[in-house]
């Protein structure tokens, strides 16, 4: 089986993209894992997959699978990234469309000067919504972990997060912690650990280490979920620019009840035929 692909990337958080509307794309588990092996494979974080909406409100329907093989229900930079494709590939001429994904729909926005806005949907906090095993909803928990206790911050952007703040964040122990806050008892579908380092009201650093992924250079629904955290803790005002090692992404929030906002680059790198 050959399948066209391309080669994308959101401030270096990449992926291999396929248009499943004009081929047929059915991947097992096994050949996705393949596909992201970067010495056996294409190589990528995740893999975006295009298809026909299965509803009549959305122009698209989107799928992602992380590197691990596994499906997930949200992902910023890949959201990004899908509207470049569709958009420069001729599968739409609209400039703003409604996808569906497997957290509900989307509605991102290609703008005069190439970057792409993100309606990622309204953050949910409370524990049965993310999900987050815990009695009650709080501004924020304390985690167990191996040899220390760590206070986070637990929400959903469509897929779980749970956000810490540290002093420096080039210094993090985002290897050594990042995969036990992802496999925690308390997150029964695992999580995405934020690493965020606030340097003004306006500003912050960030690092996330993506269930099914490990650390990538930019988590666009990561930036979203550290924006949301900071604001409910009062750390943050309502638009936030987001550093990754990555680049930057522009993120707007007015408060509880309302969508995050999400404004950043989708670059394709190259497109290729793979044969699996």
């Amino acid at each position: 089986m050959k399948l066209k692909f391309s080669k994308m990337h959101g401030l270096g958080n990449d992926f291999v993209v396929f248009d499943g509307v004009s081929q047929r794309v059915a991947l097992s588990a096994e050949q996705l894992r393949f596909v992201a092996d970067r010495h056996f494979g294409i190589g990528c974080d995740q893999i975006l997959l295009i298809e026909k909406p299965s509803r009549s409100d959305a122009d698209f329907r989107y799928r992602i699978f992380n590197g691990d093989g596994g499906e997930v229900e949200q992902c910023g930079n890949g959201a990004r990234c899908f509207v470049r494709y569709v958009h420069d590939h001729g599968l739409t001429d609209k400039t703003e469309i409604r996808v569906e994904t497997q957290s509900g729909i989307i509605v991102p926005r290609l703008e005069a000067d190439g970057d792409v806005t993100v309606d990622m949907g309204v953050p949910r906090f409370e524990p049965q919504d993310i999900p987050f095993l815990t009695d009650h909803r709080a501004p924020f928990y304390l985690l167990s972990l191996a040899d220390k206790i760590i206070d986070i911050s637990a929400l959903s952007m469509g897929n779980p997060h749970a956000v810490q703040v540290v002093d420096d964040v080039d210094a993090a122990p985002v290897a050594a912690d990042g995969p036990q806050i992802e496999h925690h008892a308390s997150f029964p579908k695992r999580v995405n650990a934020g690493f965020m380092q606030v340097l003004d009201r306006s500003h912050i650093k960030l690092r996330v280490y993506e269930r099914g992924a490990g650390e990538t250079l930019a988590c666009g629904s990561g930036a979203c979920a550290a924006v949301a955290a900071g604001i409910q803790r009062g750390l943050l005002d309502a638009t936030v620019r987001v550093t990754t090692h990555g680049g930057d992404l522009l993120i707007r929030w007015a408060g509880e009840g309302q969508p995050v906002w999400m404004t950043g680059p989708a670059v394709e790198v190259f497109e290729g035929v793979i044969e699996l």
